[in-house]
């Protein structure tokens, strides 16, 4: 995939709990990282969403991260599909105030 002309790639990391460490071998590549666990009714919790966030921080630098819900958002009752949305933003801007405080 590191060879492929695409410039972003879409990597699920939240329901399969994905080894972050694989995104060091996309380098120039905008990872769009799946930070929703769509298998599960729960709404994860911002903190639960930062924390994904910070595993792929360690392989990848924060300006080539796009955060995004697994596949699969559609399928979910929309109060659930809207929960794991505000999570997912609340968890973002944790980890931006995290990086603005370094």
């Amino acid at each position: 995939m590191a060879e492929s002309p695409v410039q972003q790639i879409s990597i699920e990391t939240a329901q399969s709990n994905l080894d972050c460490s694989v995104l060091q071998k996309l380098p120039g590549k905008m990872i769009i990282l799946g930070t929703l666990d769509l298998s599960d009714m729960a709404i994860e919790s911002p903190e639960t969403v930062a924390a994904r966030i910070r595993r792929a921080l360690f392989h990848v630098s924060a300006d080539r991260i796009v955060v995004a819900p697994d596949c699969g958002l559609k399928y979910l009752p929309r109060d659930v599909a809207f929960g794991k949305m505000r999570a997912m933003v609340d968890g973002a801007n944790i980890v931006r105030q995290e990086l603005k405080a370094r």
